[in-house]
């Protein structure tokens, strides 16, 4: 395959997130063969399995985003030392009706940021058990429990730390592998 599209979900809607600042320095790190889709989950409503026959428009959208790419990057705050409810509801929508998820054999990675210490960590194995679930073959490591502080991202929204952008490119580098392993 000579071009990967990959669906990014930021699970903070937040305008100035910094899950939304990681993962577009991130996804700057990108080989050229790979493209990187913000996908819109702030539109969908919450899921309703007796919305299941007639679905939204925005989540006849969202799931043809997702079913599109080729894999999945999530990128997600903790909320409560679990996922944030937006990301969660994406979750369910993209896997109903029961027998049409759009999420099925997807290669996925996980990173989050905060500004605490732990990161995003029972954010991302909260995580990591609902796509396990959902048959989601979900890259292990390297973890990114991304720590942002003041002054972590310049005015373009690019890393100032080398020692950031390293982790973030190896980061990337095992991502490229592993989606290329399942989807390749």
């Amino acid at each position: 395959m000579s071009e990967y599209r990959i669906a990014v979900l930021v699970g903070s809607l937040r305008r100035d997130s910094l899950n939304r600042g990681l993962a577009n320095a991130t996804i700057k790190l990108g080989p050229p063969e790979f493209s990187f889709d913000l996908i819109r989950l702030d539109d969908l409503p919450p899921y309703n399995q007796d919305d299941d026959k007639t679905p939204a428009e925005a989540v006849t959208r969202f799931k043809t985003e997702v079913s599109a790419a080729q894999g999945l990057m999530f990128v997600t705050p903790e909320y409560n030392r679990s996922v944030p409810g937006v990301l969660k509801n994406a979750i369910d929508q993209g896997s109903r009706p029961y027998g049409q998820s759009a999420w099925l054999g997807k290669p996925a990675g996980i990173m989050g940021a905060s500004r605490g210490a732990p990161g995003t960590s029972m954010a991302q194995q909260h995580l990591r058990n609902v796509l396990a679930h959902l048959d989601v073959p979900t890259m292990g490591q390297p973890e990114v429990f991304f720590q942002a502080r003041e002054g972590t991202f310049d005015a373009e929204g690019n890393l100032v730390s080398a020692d950031a952008t390293k982790l973030l490119q190896r980061w990337m580098d095992r991502y490229v592998a592993w989606v290329k392993r399942f989807a390749g």
